[in-house]
């Protein structure tokens, strides 16, 4: 019976058990598109960023891109940093969960201790006399609180939260490590098929000046034709070396990003450079699913409520059970036995009565942050729509580029063939010629920089869809097949 009034309250914590203050989470909801200009097709979709998605930038099909692809996610140290941050996000949801539990200590003791004979006396009718005695201790502790209001739970909610969110900001990091990387290596090889294209001018140029040379020596050509075709060959020459000195800053990136010094790390030049890969286009919803931006940033609105929660506990009491048990004896032997048996059974409950408005303002706090990071998240969803809608109009745009700029290749190479026959019979002068050939110069160099420039563009839409992907059924980006063909 003497137990009852405990029983009584233990009970009545069960069933308040089932409570927490604080709003309960529901995704607010972000303005999405119907369909991309395009007329790419809309559905609603449900998050998906945790699906495999695979190494994307095997769609280009490029085994020295792959190669530094894996390198880079086994050796890059902001990855390796973002790994280590994940694994603290972890942990601190087994520390938050841990409070839902009793934590149990125990504790022993052994002294031997003498009491003072003059000490303060506890009864006048009884004399203090000294006394020399042993004292072993064995206790457990036990300390629980009882979580009436859900504090506890709501903190263990956002832990898991911001876990899923480190989560997501790992998955972002490998995604925009992978795509930079990607980016790096295609300007690089853009580079070498623009230094090539620079050196078969070059070649081309030098047979010209062969040519005038030959006709100045025989009185049929005047200097003036040798000084400016050596002029255009000496100019071409110079783009040779700038161009090489940006290929430089690229390897170089790639360098740091596969984890490797500068200095120790070299890409060898190529004369050939892929094609763009056919990308199915990600619908509107898709892009919610996929990116891992996107998931973020919703994980952190859920974190944010959840502390909302953890704020207003603190306007009602905290009850905190303890009872401990343990053993007490003068003697080892015993230290275990019936008599030296010792127990108590305690609750305490604490209130906070006056604050000077502490309490409200942390509340107002929190809210204030979940409002942040609601219009955090829905910014994420605007610039997600706005990178994927930038790369299906840009690649769709370059692939007429791309068309246009083939064509104009062509015209100027019959331009330049027609010029050098006016020249050799005599009915052009050879500026003729001269312009011609820095016309083909400059459209060849163009049709490079667009094939670079789609690229590019590939790698930041794959980027804007939140990486590769096994999924069928998926609308094509107009234009693509006519890309993915040169």
């Amino acid at each position: 019976m003497r137990l009852s009034p405990l029983l009584s309250l233990l009970c009545g914590t069960a069933l308040l058990a089932g409570c927490a203050v604080g709003p309960e989470y529901q995704r607010p909801a972000a303005d999405v598109p119907p369909e991309w200009k395009l007329e790419a097709p809309w559905r609603d979709g449900n998050p998906n960023d945790a699906a495999v998605k695979g190494n994307w930038w095997e769609l280009f099909g490029d085994s020295q891109l792959n190669a530094l692809e894996q390198q880079a996610l086994a050796q890059n140290q902001t990855l390796h940093a973002a790994s280590a941050h994940l694994q603290q996000a972890r942990d601190l949801v087994t520390v938050s969960a841990s409070a839902l539990f009793p934590q149990i200590g125990l504790a022993a003791g052994a002294a031997r201790e003498r009491s003072s004979a003059n000490r303060p006396l506890s009864s006048y009718s009884i004399p203090n006399t000294a006394t020399v005695q042993n004292d072993f201790r064995l206790d457990f502790a036990v300390s629980y609180e009882a979580d009436l209001f859900g504090r506890v739970r709501r903190e263990v909610e956002g832990a898991r939260a911001a876990a899923e969110q480190a989560r997501a900001d790992f998955e972002n990091t490998r995604l925009v490590l992978t795509s930079d990387l990607a980016a790096d290596y295609f300007n690089l090889r853009e580079l070498d098929a623009e230094i090539d294209t620079v050196r078969q001018s070059i070649d081309l140029q030098r047979r010209a000046f062969d040519l005038v040379s030959a006709r100045h020596d025989l009185g049929a050509a005047p200097g003036l034709d040798v000084a400016q075709q050596q002029a255009q060959l000496d100019t071409t020459a110079t783009q040779v070396d700038l161009l090489r000195n940006q290929r430089a800053q690229y390897e170089h990136a790639l360098a740091t990003l596969v984890g490797t010094p500068a200095p120790s790390f070299a890409v060898e030049q190529g004369v050939s450079i892929t094609s763009p890969p056919v990308i199915p286009v990600g619908l509107p919803s898709d892009l919610l699913e996929r990116r891992p931006d996107v998931a973020s940033a919703e994980r952190a609105m859920a974190a944010a409520n959840a502390q909302i929660g953890v704020a207003r506990a603190a306007f009602f009491p905290s009850i905190m059970l303890s009872p401990d048990v343990g053993w007490e004896s003068r003697a080892f032997s015993s230290l275990l036995s019936a008599p030296s048996l010792l127990w108590s059974v305690g609750v305490s409950a604490a209130q906070t009565l006056f604050d000077a408005g502490k309490t409200r303002a942390n509340v107002n706090f929190t809210q204030a942050g979940y409002d942040a990071a609601v219009a955090n998240y829905r910014h994420s969803v605007l610039t997600a729509m706005q990178e994927v809608e930038n790369g299906i109009t840009g690649l769709a745009t370059l692939g007429r580029a791309s068309a246009e700029a083939d064509a104009a290749v062509k015209d100027t190479q019959r331009v330049l063939d027609l010029a050098t026959d006016r020249y050799t019979g005599g009915i052009a002068t050879y500026l003729d010629v001269v312009t011609a050939q820095q016309g083909l110069l400059t459209n060849q160099r163009q049709a490079v920089q667009i094939l670079g420039q789609q690229l590019l563009t590939s790698v930041y839409l794959l980027k804007a869809l939140g990486g590769g992907w096994q999924a069928t059924g998926s609308t094509a980006y107009p234009g693509a097949s006519e890309a993915g063909r040169r």
